[in-house]
């Protein structure tokens, strides 16, 4: 029985017909030339008018049923597999660096029934993959869980930073997480609040593309990610993502400061508002900034890894319901984040809730959802109005990080009071004390 997965209708009739299976080494005759190479799986979505072969020269190339006089079997093989190389040997001279695994496009493979990826990589599996980082570091692969990042919750975020404690604990120099991208930040962030005090560096790494496709990020992201963790002198919590379109650089960016800019492309993590910590080209790591916490392997900390989920972050949209604030009050959150518009504004229709919400004692915080810039709620009266009810001025932080630091003070603190405190608190670096009124810069690596 030949085997043609993901082929349908026309191009499915013409396979079965010259009976030959995904692998075989086949020779296609068209009007114009005749191809050699390996029958290839589609996806079940594709369509039915082309065939897939894959070249000797590594190229796939798609083949218009109509087009296709004859389909001739040249050598019966099995169809593609993968089957990942050795993992290198430990230098013992080198930084030891843990690895934790979690899943997300970093570690997985295209599904060529869906046309997807999914998670399928181990942690040791992509060390193998992408041996080069082996010359940075001894690397421990350690997997943790293997979920797409949209599914990663607090209770994850909690599991992930006593994982990274242990990591620490054990002597490791430097930890790595393989992250998905999607919610990549919200976790950096809240790392970067769990373990405050960490005395080695912590860096997400992930990739826009999976690491079976040519135009992956996976390997340099990966790549730039240990070396980096070996060779900066600080410690704290950091994305390292693509810094460009091309594979030249990776940019290593604040934790609480980071934001997906893009649903694709590979340059899609920028710092908001400043510039990326470091940058990595050309096997060399450029430091920008000495305004960070130093390395201190002696430190002994204690992680905080409580979080609260009963907070919600709430975009402020022209006809907004005030009835949301009242649900969630009636619901027993106890915290709001709000992305205003501009300087942290909501319409009047919103105040009577508000207030009914902070005087139940929930936290109510304002934040913009302008991406550059800084709230300002004492230039208009709609701004004064809503310090009166209580709202707290969340400065320059971040939506997502501003979401999770309340949940994080929530969690962590014996009471409202002490939780608004923490709040106003610059803990890692999610305050600035000035904004640029540069839109955005080109971070070119000298």
């Amino acid at each position: 029985m030949t085997d043609i997965q993901g082929y349908k209708g026309v191009s499915y009739n013409l396979l079965s017909k010259s009976k030959v299976s995904i692998g075989d080494f086949i020779d296609v005759k068209t009007n114009n030339e005749s191809i050699q190479g390996s029958l290839m799986p589609r996806y079940e979505y594709a369509d039915d008018q082309h065939i897939v072969i894959k070249m000797s020269n590594g190229y796939n190339v798609g083949l218009r049923t109509k087009k296709i006089i004859s389909i001739k079997l040249i050598t019966k093989r099995s169809a593609p597999s993968f089957q990942p190389p050795k993992t290198p040997k430990l230098d013992p001279k080198l930084p030891k660096v843990a690895i934790i695994g979690t899943g997300g496009t970093i570690a997985s493979r295209v599904d060529y029934r869906t046309g997807g990826v999914h998670p399928q990589f181990s942690t040791n599996e992509l060390y193998a993959i992408v041996p080069e980082i082996g010359k940075y570091a001894q690397i421990h692969t350690e997997p943790l869980l293997n979920i797409y990042s949209e599914h990663i919750n607090a209770d994850h975020w909690n599991i992930i930073a006593e994982k990274t404690v242990k990591e620490i604990t054990e002597g490791f120099d430097g930890i790595i997480i393989a992250h998905g991208t999607d919610t990549m930040g919200y976790t950096s962030a809240a790392l970067s609040f769990a373990l405050s005090n960490s005395p080695v560096p912590i860096i997400l790494v992930g990739s826009q593309r999976s690491t079976d496709r040519p135009s992956s990020d996976a390997a340099l992201n990966l790549i730039g990610a240990v070396a980096s963790v070996t060779r900066i002198p600080f410690s704290g919590v950091y994305v390292a993502m693509h810094g460009s379109v091309n594979d030249s650089t990776v940019a290593i960016h604040r934790g609480t400061r980071v934001r997906k800019n893009h649903t694709s492309r590979r340059d899609a993590f920028q710092s908001i508002d400043i510039s990326p910590v470091a940058f990595f080209k050309d096997e060399k790591v450029e430091v920008l900034t000495e305004d960070l916490p130093l390395k201190n392997s002696s430190l002994q900390f204690k992680a905080r890894c409580q979080f609260e989920k009963d907070v919600a972050l709430i975009k402020f949209y022209p006809s907004f319901n005030y009835k949301i604030i009242d649900h969630l009050v009636d619901s027993g959150y106890r915290g709001i984040v709000f992305e205003g518009t501009g300087l942290g504004h909501l319409g009047e229709d919103c105040y009577q809730s508000i207030d009914d919400a902070v005087k139940k004692g929930l936290l109510v915080g304002m934040t913009s959802q302008c991406i550059w810039g800084r709230v300002n709620l004492t230039v208009y009266d709609s701004g004064r109005d809503l310090l009166k009810i209580g709202v707290i001025p969340l400065g320059d932080m971040l939506p997502e990080t501003a979401l999770v630091k309340m949940m994080w003070a929530l969690g962590n603190a014996q009471s409202g009071k002490e939780a608004e405190i923490l709040m106003h608190e610059n803990i890692a670096g999610e305050y600035l004390e000035r904004s640029t009124f540069e839109r955005r810069k080109k971070y070119e690596f000298i």
